[in-house]
């Protein structure tokens, strides 16, 4: 068969076999399409499906298809995450400026420590840290992904929520991006890679100059040339953030930020989000998954995987908690948001698969963490859901905090 025919086979996999299960299964109340998707991408990928078929898994999943999916999928996260910065109100940002550093820092520092108390307690036992990391590596690296939010997904799950474009959607996009930064700049850190942190400061620095620059640009363009600038400057700012260490999603994020939704109109923008949606983010979350190699370890990964998982969310429930008594929060809303930040998806998933290719944790540590992954996001729409009906009935959905 040629690789265009082979192609064609995995892009069917891909789109077939995750909405079977959503539509078969009736998994739409504790498992979204998203998070089918997500799911479905690990098992089809080197760990499941690959150990169980490896013939079959290579002749599909060879290098030329991987390589072709890998830049439909790199091309469909950009739009993805820049479509939903460009959501984000830079204004509410600017006035709720103490709110959102405080929260942020909250929601990202207390699963830090829970995780690395989680990580410290793995330390007792062989097997956990990997053989290149110092213990302070392992640690912080183990903690951090317990902090991760996955900015795509929770994108994914607000919109499933209805609540994206509402105050507490807004909030909550300020929060996680805010982490989302720090998050990488943390692994420049672990990673012992100071010419990289230095790079990440030069491109936050360029990246304020030249948005002054790109947003008097596109004030004076009609609308259908700015499209075509958006493209670029997406590009540009994806590049830009890689190159620096931040991660292209973050440069994608950025770029998408600093535009205002007017500049191109809201029906646009929304059916661009929701094809994107459909026809490109099945492809990313399968070929993340093909890259996620690992190894089940025995009953003692699942035991690690429940110790992290409630280092996790209840790191990410306290931390919101503790800003919500810090910013007086109405009633309920704390919880709302901790479950909404707490959850991972694929964005812990690459964070890992990082620490692993370095040595700073094991096949073992690298399952237990993936599986937490998973878990913390089939969490999320059972338990928010409800919480948003009482929120809603008492009239609180919708407000912006002060």
């Amino acid at each position: 068969m040629s690789t265009t025919e082979i192609f064609l086979i995995a892009m069917l996999l891909i789109f077939v076999a995750p909405y079977l299960v959503w539509r078969l299964g009736r998994t739409e109340y504790f498992a979204p399409l998203v998070i089918v998707q997500i799911i479905m991408g690990i098992i089809l990928g080197p760990g499941v499906v690959g150990a169980a078929f490896p013939e079959y898994h290579r002749f599909i999943f060879n290098p030329d298809v991987v390589k072709t999916l890998n830049g439909i999928a790199l091309w469909g996260v950009m739009l993805f995450v820049m479509l939903a910065g460009i959501e984000l109100d830079l204004k509410k940002v600017w006035q709720y400026r103490r709110e959102s550093a405080t929260t942020a820092g909250l929601s990202l520092g207390m699963p830090l420590l829970f995780g690395c108390g989680a990580a410290v307690l793995l330390l007792a036992y062989p097997g956990w840290i990997g053989p290149k990391a110092a213990t302070w590596q392992f640690l912080l690296g183990t903690g951090m992904a317990c902090a991760v939010t996955a900015l795509p997904v929770l994108v994914l799950l607000l919109e499933k929520l209805d609540i994206l474009r509402q105050p507490m959607g807004q909030r909550i996009l300020r929060y996680a991006s805010l982490d989302d930064v720090a998050i990488w700049g943390v692994l420049a850190i672990i990673m012992l890679d100071w010419e990289r942190m230095g790079r990440q400061l030069g491109f936050l620095a360029a990246f304020a100059v030249l948005t002054v620059l790109y947003r008097r640009l596109m004030a004076r363009l009609p609308q259908e040339d700015r499209w075509f600038v958006a493209m670029a400057w997406l590009i540009a700012c994806a590049f830009g953030a890689d190159w620096a260490g931040l991660h292209f999603m973050v440069g994608a994020f950025l770029a998408g930020v600093v535009m205002d939704a007017d500049w191109f109109g809201q029906e646009k923008l929304d059916a661009l989000f929701k094809n994107v949606l459909l026809v490109l983010m099945p492809v990313f979350f399968l070929s993340t998954g093909l890259r996620t190699t690992w190894n089940v370890g025995g009953y003692a990964v699942f035991f690690a995987a429940g110790l992290l998982l409630l280092a996790s969310v209840g790191g990410k429930l306290a931390g919101a908690h503790l800003a919500g008594r810090m910013l007086a929060w109405k009633p309920g809303e704390a919880s709302i948001i901790g479950w909404l930040l707490q959850s991972k998806g694929l964005i812990e998933i690459i964070f890992a698969n990082i620490l692993l290719d370095k040595g700073i944790i094991t096949s073992e540590t690298f399952t237990a963490l993936l599986l937490m992954a998973v878990g913390s996001t089939m969490l999320t729409i059972p338990v928010v859901h409800p919480k948003l009906n009482r929120a809603a009935s008492r009239g609180l959905v919708g407000q912006a905090s002060s």
